[in-house]
């Protein structure tokens, strides 16, 4: 009996382990290679003097169902957490105080117009503006892929787009909204118009019907873990099979071999068989490894933009912070030219992540907007971050532990025409037997996205790479 061949899954992230964990699932014998020392991408946890630290996302979204399908399916469904129900004020920035955002302001447009009305975040031209999409008509379902910015200036206005849109996308996209395609990020705003015309109509419809299933809901809108978010990661890899991973393993090379399936080449000159090979690298190191092999396709992955950034967590005494912290945190539009996108109420949002007496703050620099932020050191990114503490909240005193995480090229950037580059790309990866391409960059960037996109690559190379095993 000849020895089944593996699929190579290149790459450690959260997209390469649930690609390799779904191949366990379909008895398919899998190596992952990940050129870093540690497993898990940019997710990972640092617990220390009871504080719970997420170096990478705090938390993933459950309307999309591949997340918690997987947590289902690695036993996880009682480590985790939902938020705190009375916590979830969001403020916004403007002119340099922290103004709530108007309640049931779903994202994009208001669900009621009494709270928006009364808001303190938008005047009355703005609030008048936003109003008009009640009567608008929809645009012509001939027209092709718009930015963020289009659609909601199109829709609601320049206000709505400068003093909310912008900022609570930011805060998810790291991204400039005249570049961000609608339809790849947002693709459900763009639907609301087809069908029902009116976003304020669409979405105050939708918030009536989910307020009629609230009682039998499970988690709420973001969930975590207990023990924080690398839960997961360390669920994922104790699946595995005994050896499967290798860490500390940088390829640099991926070719077809001549009886079939791929050849996998390491930096140290090492030649590593696969049947199959999944690709869960960022884009561009994609590209780098199939230029070689096609150039077009290394092309369009390479076009995807990146963007960086950085967090800057903070510990306090919770008698050292005037505001009363009522919230998830803020967001922060690039109109008021402020240093930071956002900031986290870390121990707010989920219980467990500071001990009694504590505060954990987590603010978000940099990103599409403001990558001149990240040419500075650590140590004066935190400076940054306190000074504008100092005016949001009013945290004058020294931190009692401080984290800096550089994210660098970690955030795909989805512009006006991903789609059609992303179409591209799959009908060339499609070409090469036993090819799959993983990640963050195609098709969303979420948790629940890139659990989804390593699995669907695994499907497509399993049943082939049992094929090829068998035959050999």
């Amino acid at each position: 009996m000849t020895k089944e061949r593996p699929v190579v899954v290149i790459g450690g992230g959260l997209a390469g382990l649930s690609a390799a964990h779904r191949l366990t699932e379909l008895d398919v014998p899998v190596r992952v290679l990940e050129a870093s020392a540690e497993m898990g991408g940019t997710i990972a946890t640092e617990r220390v003097d009871g504080f719970v630290m997420e170096r990478g996302a705090d938390s993933f979204l459950t309307e999309k169902p591949w997340g918690l399908a997987l947590c289902h399916r690695l036993g996880l469904d009682d480590e985790i957490i939902g938020t705190r129900d009375t916590k979830r004020r969001t403020y916004v920035v403007h002119n340099r105080r922290l103004h709530p955002l108007p309640e049931g302001f779903m994202l994009m447009a208001p669900t009621a117009l009494g709270p928006l009305l009364a808001s303190s975040l938008f005047s009355w031209r703005g609030k008048l503006r936003m109003a008009c999409d009640l009567v608008l008509p929809r645009r012509p379902s001939s027209r092709t892929d718009e930015s963020l910015a289009d659609f909601v200036t199109r829709r609601l206005g320049r206000e709505a787009l400068e003093r909310a849109v912008q900022p609570l996308v930011g805060g998810i996209y790291t991204a400039d909204p005249e570049r961000l395609s609608l339809a790849a990020t947002m693709p459900r705003f763009l639907e609301m118009e087809e069908r029902d015309r009116s976003l304020i109509l669409a979405l105050s419809r939708q918030a009536l019907a989910a307020a009629g299933k609230e009682s039998g809901a499970r988690w709420t809108l973001f969930a975590s873990f207990r023990a924080g978010m690398q839960t997961l990661v360390d669920a994922l890899v104790a699946r595995l099979p005994a050896g499967a991973v290798r860490t500390g393993t940088r390829v640099v090379g991926v070719t077809p071999a001549a009886t079939g399936g791929w050849c996998v080449v390491l930096d140290d000159g090492e030649t590593v068989s696969a049947a199959a090979v999944v690709l869960a690298t960022p884009s561009y190191d994609a590209a780098g490894l199939l230029r070689p092999l096609d150039p077009d396709l290394a092309e369009d992955l390479d076009a995807i933009r990146h963007a960086s950034s950085a967090t800057v967590t903070l510990a306090y005494p919770r008698s050292d912070i005037p505001h009363p912290l009522d919230g998830f945190g803020f967001v922060v539009p690039a109109v008021e030219r402020s240093d930071l996108i956002a900031g986290s109420f870390s121990s707010i949002k989920y219980a467990g992540r500071a001990p009694e007496g504590m505060v954990l703050l987590r603010a978000f620099c940099g990103g599409a907007l403001a990558p001149h932020v990240l040419e500075r050191s650590d140590d004066e990114l935190v400076e940054t971050v306190r000074a504008e503490l100092d005016v949001l909240l009013g945290v004058r005193a020294r931190p009692h532990l401080v984290r800096v995480r550089r994210y660098v090229r970690a955030m795909p950037q989805y512009d006006v025409g991903h789609l059609d580059r992303v179409a591209r790309i799959e009908r060339a990866t499609a070409r090469h037997a036993g090819l799959a391409l993983a990640g963050n960059a195609y098709r969303g960037v979420g948790i629940p996205d890139c659990v989804h996109s390593g699995e669907q690559a695994a499907e497509r190379v399993a049943a082939g790479a049992q094929a090829l095993s068998q035959a050999r």
